[in-house]
């Protein structure tokens, strides 16, 4: 399966370090869940992308992509200064954004 253009660009950004591309990937009132840490809206990700995702300069490689019920599950290989190894997200977009990110 291809990556949709919303996951492509949440990916380029992290790797970019480009927060402001990366932010701009969501909807306004988008929701995180971080292994149970949840964050609402663009300032919720914006803190999530300081404290977990660009802020430790983390670049992220997909392994894989697959769609069920509507979600996009993504297998995704994390290097950086925090967490790094594999991981799964699964995104719900809503047209050419990101309306949740669920990280487990």
């Amino acid at each position: 399966m291809t990556t949709p253009d919303p996951i492509r660009r949440f990916v380029e950004a992290t790797n970019a370090g480009d927060t402001a591309a990366f932010l701009d990937a969501f909807t306004d009132d988008a929701f995180l869940s971080d292994w149970g840490r949840d964050f609402h809206g663009r300032d919720g990700v914006a803190r999530w992308n300081q404290s977990d995702n660009i802020g430790v300069q983390s670049k992220l490689s997909i392994v894989r992509v697959t769609q069920r019920d509507g979600v996009h599950h993504v297998r995704v290989a994390v290097t950086g200064n925090g967490f790094n190894g594999e991981g799964d997200m699964a995104f719900t977009l809503n047209g050419e954004r990101i309306a949740s990110l669920i990280i487990s």
